[in-house]
């Protein structure tokens, strides 16, 4: 009876936030919005914002990740070369059918060159919304790209508190960058259970449990953080003969959730990834004392992870996180799973693929697009790739 209960637990966790996964219309974030007069939503598209800014002046970052394999894109695609990968088409969708009429301001950061010109559509398209194009240094020196970075988050911390109508202080700015020190832990937590038991955390659900934490205000999705991880570690699992891999490329565009369930299903455990960065790019905690903005700068310049949509200054450096991650999860393998046209995640993975050459780890790659329904190919090479692996290690 008490396994039972476990499991309608775990069960109960995972189909809430299925449902957060399923909604486009954003029940949750209407709901908060509704749930009390004043209260304003900011979207932001992937990679990195900084989400305290927003949570210190007492609104709800909300991520903004396309439409997935579930929305039709009709009118988007008028706005929108065929030649570039889905998502921005995706996002202009949800704006026009009016998914997104209920958010207040719009924050895209520095990925490429297409979600800058999305900006400036959103800009064009909804101009009764506030709207920035949210840049980050090239130059990682404190007195160069670090004040650089910190006239960055003035300038956006001072529209925020223009939007609610009173500046937003340090006390509440170190609140917000205290309630996220505690979700990261709790993130972090989560990707080493993983990693340790990957039988008992599937990638599909962990990829669930994350974006949940786009939808839910920061304190909702720690509680759910907390929930399922207490509830995956009481849950014994059986456990397959899976290889270990790292899943790399899907940093933006997201895949769909069957391609994540595929990989596994084709025999590879994934112990680490880069999607949905957004929740793990400062790799540490941020320090609460001092000035707030320096603190957030000083993070992201020297505790923030790598990613090809990230300039990265020491040419040495590069691919080396990569075979850090293999070794840290006692990964067999490296996949690269990169969206069509993604330019910044093709043009870096020869570069990356060298290097694990270099380092004996194996590897294979291939493309999707978020809105991929064939998954037959992609489980098929998973499970060569996998088996290869299995020959290999016992060779």
């Amino acid at each position: 009876m008490a396994t039972s209960l476990k499991e309608s637990k775990l069960a109960d966790i995972v189909s809430r936030a299925q449902a957060l996964f399923d909604d486009l219309s954003f029940t949750a974030a209407r709901k908060w919005k509704e749930a009390a007069p004043g209260r304003k939503v900011v979207g932001y598209l992937p990679i990195y914002v900084p989400r305290e800014l927003i949570h210190a002046a007492g609104m709800l970052p909300l991520g903004v990740v396309g439409g997935g394999d579930q929305l039709e894109v009709i009118h988007g695609d008028a706005f929108y070369q065929s030649y570039i990968c889905r998502i921005p088409r995706s996002t202009i969708e949800l704006g026009v059918s009016g998914r997104l009429d209920f958010v207040d301001g719009m924050l895209f950061p520095s990925i490429c060159d297409v979600i800058r010109n999305l900006s400036g559509m959103w800009k064009m398209m909804f101009p009764e919304v506030y709207v920035r194009y949210f840049d980050v240094p090239q130059n990682y020196k404190d007195e160069i790209g670090g004040n650089y970075y910190i006239q960055e988050l003035r300038e956006l911390l001072e529209a925020l508190g223009e939007m609610r109508g009173r500046p937003v202080t340090d006390d509440e700015l170190r609140a917000s960058i205290a309630v996220y020190n505690e979700n990261r832990t709790l993130v972090r937590e989560l990707y080493a259970l993983r990693a340790e038991r990957p039988w008992q955390v599937p990638a599909a659900e962990a990829y669930l449990m994350m974006r949940a934490g786009l939808v839910l205000p920061v304190e909702e999705h720690s509680a759910l953080l907390r929930d399922y991880i207490a509830a995956a570690k009481s849950e014994e699992r059986p456990r397959r003969d899976n290889c270990r891999v790292v899943l790399t490329g899907v940093f933006c565009e997201q895949p769909p959730l069957n391609l994540i369930k595929s990989l596994e299903l084709a025999g590879c455990y994934v112990v680490d990834d880069d999607l949905l960065l957004v929740t793990r790019w400062l790799v540490g905690d941020v320090t609460t004392e001092g000035d707030p903005l320096e603190n957030l700068a000083r993070a992201f310049l020297h505790q923030s992870s790598s990613t090809a949509a990230k300039y990265e200054p020491d040419l040495a450096e590069k691919g080396q996180h990569l075979v850090r991650a293999v070794q840290r999860t006692k990964a067999e393998g490296v996949i690269f799973a990169c969206p069509s046209f993604c330019d910044p995640a093709l043009l870096d993975r020869p570069m990356l693929q060298r290097v694990l050459k270099a380092a004996n780890i194996p590897y294979i790659a291939f493309k999707y697009a978020e809105n991929s329904g064939q998954m037959q190919p992609i489980r098929e090479q998973a499970g060569t790739f996998a088996d290869s692996i299995k020959l290999w290690s016992g060779a």
